[in-house]
């Protein structure tokens, strides 16, 4: 089956055309108008939307969250920081689980060196650890979404990074927030959590990096890093944030880019079809 890549390349057209149809697709989309004159320029904006679902137990969760710490005050993030046109991004950490579930962990905070760093970090790690019940994906990427376009910052570049260990079971199509998202000039990248576990869930999917190719991911460079072992988080999500604050995966054989096969909707509403068969309701 021949595959394609899901973002579209397009030539720059004249800039007023340009700015009509990008006010025409945000008005569409239900998005906030355009940020005043006086936003913050910076290099990113990045939310990090990461899935807080009971599919993961409490030492999962906290490795996860100390992955996160850690990847964040690194020297390979802060020097990537560095090395962007204004030396510094914007970034927000949003839990979530089910459609109702999604909780802004850390508010938006300028990023620029290691004080603004641990000062980031210090703020998530104090916060509690919480396990809560389902997964929308979608529900995470519109309220994520939303938070770009109604913070106080003009980036470059504007990024969800969205880790899960499952297909979306709840809320809205995930490739409608998917679509939106892209629509409004966002890249999703994806951190698929595809753990080994004793006994296998009933709502695991064993090719969870396929379904965020096809489902998930989208806009301009997006790509994915699969996570086949917890302990390998931290080095994941660290090599991830260099990625997306430098601005795209180089060819290299561990980043999968996105990519999509033909569009198959049964595929992308697999968790909702799960979830009916195994609990009887949505």
């Amino acid at each position: 089956m021949q595959e394609s890549r899901r973002t579209e390349f397009v030539s720059t057209p004249p800039r007023r055309l340009a700015a009509a149809c990008l006010a025409v697709a945000i008005a569409f989309m239900g998005l906030s108008p355009a940020r005043p004159a006086s936003a913050e320029e910076v290099d990113l904006e990045l939310v990090l939307a990461v899935d807080v679902s009971f599919s993961m137990d409490e030492d999962e969760q906290r490795l996860q969250r100390l992955g996160y710490v850690e990847a964040i005050r690194s020297a390979e993030v802060l020097a990537a920081i560095k090395d962007g046109i204004h030396g510094k991004i914007a970034i927000a950490y949003m839990e979530w689980a089910g459609a109702a579930e999604q909780r802004v962990v850390v508010d938006w905070q300028v990023i620029s060196d290691r004080s603004s760093a641990e000062a980031f970090t210090a703020k998530l790690g104090q916060q509690p650890i919480r396990r809560v019940f389902r997964t929308s994906i979608s529900e995470a990427l519109s309220v994520a979404t939303d938070l770009i376009a109604e913070n106080g910052y003009e980036g470059i570049r504007k990024v969800i990074d969205v880790s899960g260990d499952g297909p979306n079971n709840q809320g809205r199509l995930v490739t409608a927030a998917r679509d939106r998202a892209v629509a409004a000039g966002v890249t999703i990248n994806g951190l698929p959590l595809m753990l080994k576990r004793s006994a296998n869930s009933y709502f695991d999917l064993p090719n969870l990096d396929a379904y965020y190719t096809t489902c998930v991911i989208g806009g301009n460079g997006a790509f994915l890093v699969p996570v086949r072992d917890i302990e390998a988080f931290g080095e994941a999500v660290r090599r991830k944030l260099v990625l997306e604050i430098a601005g795209g995966p180089p060819e290299r054989a561990t980043v999968v880019p996105a990519q999509m096969t033909v569009q198959v909707d049964l595929f992308c509403t697999i968790g909702e079809r799960i979830w009916r068969s195994r609990i009887g309701d949505n």
